[in-house]
């Protein structure tokens, strides 16, 4: 029998491979993901990869209660991590084992695991929670809207935390199983395919699946009694749309804008590329609030969108998110024009393909009816500020500089560029000042000067500018002579017309009045 003599100092070396990481080298989580406008939001050291959400919901009593399985792995050697949650935690485990956690702040759930997690590790966190949604505010303000018969879940830049934990910030996308129960009678609502429905002792069970990265603000979850219309796609997509049973008076126009998503979402596979997700469709609850969002696969429309009659106009602009915004989503908050300055430009560009004013003429006359005096101009759509994250600028400020860029390079490299972009950045994130560099990369010019003027400066860009940029600006500012004779001639040219669509457009401008807190 032969045996091993191990020396001290190889038996040393041996003992240092044996013993973990010490305790210093596991640090906490950030509490937050790094947002110039919201620190609080999201959390540091690990990113999840699926949200198994299991719910029930009682619509009478607005009680929620929950388990939410989390997987992700760790970024980092974590003592402990947070999550972000409004309601009462009753368990957590990790890795199968119960976890220690308390609160802080306002929706800080704060998860000290049974033992220190390693790097580069995948990890299950099991959260069971219950509590009434309309309850919790966050300064007052809530992103949970009870109904007659239910509530609802959508709101930006925040919603998850009054429904699920989650690392609660666009650039830790995830896929999501969402199943919820409800009483017999009522529907349940969320994002992506109903998988199966199941009823059982006076409660049905509701099984929706979202195949694609998600943010979590585009989660969506809606409790109700709806009218509900399925359909196919060309190819093959299934489209659900529903509506609140109780919408009075706008019922119909909402149908009529609605039914038309499938018409929509195809047009803008061509301007956009091929959609991005695994379902269609919209929902309209009976809620008091008047705006819309882009929660994915499913945008949510507030019934006061259709006061006036159908607008499709929002259709299209909810779907254009599909592409800016859920696909391709924000890097930082700060970067909201490649969301909503695309999407208000798609509404344009859906106006000059029904003969109602073309994008030029849209961004004409709003070049020319908003004064220098206008504190429009001095919202910077590249980077407005928290308070003005949703103001009319980012929309119509924001759709001027695509129609600058236009101009500037041609409709063959213009109209690559939107339909590239969602498929160079499909699924993930992105800035502002990446979409510059792959503006020029795809032209082949410098645009930064372009994009300062339209989206950074404080102020509105000088006649001779506009000019330059193939914008029109009233007579009596025309520069004496153009850099071209085109330019020159529409600089000349009477106050531009309000083009046929500029109502309904404007219409929509409430898409932007996130209830804001």
């Amino acid at each position: 029998m032969h045996r091993r003599i191990i020396v001290p100092s190889a038996l040393a070396a041996s003992l240092l491979l044996a013993i973990p990481a010490s305790a210093a080298d596991f640090q906490p989580g950030a509490p937050g993901i790094g947002d110039s406008y919201y620190p609080a939001s999201g959390n540091g050291g690990y990113d999840v990869s699926h949200y198994d959400l299991r719910l029930k919901y009682q619509p009478e009593t607005d009680l929620l209660e929950g388990t939410a399985t989390i997987l992700a792995t760790t970024k980092q050697n974590l003592s402990r991590f947070n999550l972000d949650l409004g309601l009462k935690v009753s368990e957590v485990r990790v890795n199968g084992r119960l976890a220690k956690f308390t609160t802080s702040g306002d929706h800080e759930l704060e998860v000290t695991p049974a033992a220190p997690l390693e790097k580069n590790k995948a990890i299950s966190v099991v959260v069971r929670y219950a509590g009434k949604p309309s309850e919790f505010k966050v300064d007052g303000w809530s992103a949970w809207a009870r109904t007659p018969d239910g509530g609802v879940a959508a709101q930006e830049p925040d919603s998850a935390v009054w429904w699920f934990p989650s690392n609660d910030h666009p650039l830790d996308k995830a896929t999501f199983d969402v199943s919820v129960s409800v009483p017999d009678g009522t529907q349940a609502i969320s994002n992506g395919v109903l998988q199966s429905q199941s009823s059982r002792l006076g409660w049905t069970r509701f099984n929706w699946r979202s195949n694609r990265p998600q943010a979590t603000y585009l989660a969506t979850l809606a409790v109700g009694k709806f009218d509900i219309t399925t359909d196919k796609t060309a190819n093959g997509l299934p489209v659900l749309n529903a509506y609140s049973k109780d919408l009075g008076d706008n019922a119909g126009a909402a149908r009529a804008s609605i039914e038309r998503t499938t018409e929509v979402a195809e047009w803008l596979e061509g301007v956009f590329g091929p959609y991005p997700f695994n379902s269609l469709g919209g929902y309209v609850p009976n809620v008091t609030s008047g705006f819309a969002l882009e929660t994915q696969t499913r945008p949510f429309y507030s019934p006061r969108q259709f006061a006036n009659g159908a607008n499709v106009s929002v259709v299209v602009h909810e779907l254009a998110h599909q592409w800016y915004g859920d696909s391709v989503s924000v890097q930082d908050w700060k970067d909201i024009w490649v969301n909503e300055g695309f999407a208000r430009y798609s509404q344009w560009l859906w106006s000059e393909k029904e003969g109602e004013g073309t994008a030029q003429e849209l961004a004409d006359y709003v070049y020319a009816t908003r004064t220098a005096e206008d504190p429009f101009w001095t919202v910077k759509p590249g980077d407005p500020g928290a308070e003005n994250q949703f103001h009319i600028a980012v929309y119509d400020r924001g759709a001027l500089a695509l129609q600058a860029l236009r101009n500037e390079i041609g409709d063959e490299d213009f109209f690559a560029i939107l339909k590239g972009w969602p498929q160079e950045f499909a699924y993930g994130n992105a800035r502002v000042g990446d979409f510059v560099r792959y503006a020029e990369r795809v032209s082949g010019k410098p645009l930064a000067g372009l994009f300062d003027t339209w989206l950074y400066q404080p102020s509105k860009p000088a006649a001779s500018t506009a000019a330059a940029a193939g914008l029109s600006a009233p007579a009596a500012a025309a520069p004496a002579t153009g850099p071209t004779a085109r330019s020159a001639a529409r600089s000349a040219a009477p106050k531009p017309a309000q083009p046929k669509s500029w109502k309904k457009i404007a219409a929509t401008n409430t898409v932007h009045d996130h209830d804001e807190h």
